[in-house]
């Protein structure tokens, strides 16, 4: 079995009594310590930054097909107008 890896790196951060209060709620919410609570927080809002990131090149004539389907009109497919048309549940 893979031995978990070592946390010998120390993150320390200042906060407010109030914003300490609000994350040590939360954190007991989810059975987790405090400390826990805010490496996951953290970290899912960290691979969320990373992931959004979405940069891709294009030479000329590809940035301009690129270009023209972006701003094209587009026809909605039967199923989206379908869709579209229903009722959402929290209104009925």
């Amino acid at each position: 079995m893979a031995q978990p890896a070592r946390k010998d790196d120390v993150i320390q951060i200042r906060t407010s009594a109030e914003t300490k209060a609000v994350l040590n709620r939360a954190a007991a919410l989810r059975g987790q310590k405090l400390s826990e609570f805010m490496l996951d927080s953290a970290r899912r809002q960290a691979e969320e930054a990373i992931l959004d990131q979405r940069t891709f090149f294009l030479d000329a004539k590809a940035h301009e097909k690129f270009l023209a389907l972006l701003d094209a009109p587009t026809r909605p497919s039967k199923g989206l107008k379908a869709l579209m048309a229903r009722k959402p549940a929290w209104g009925r």
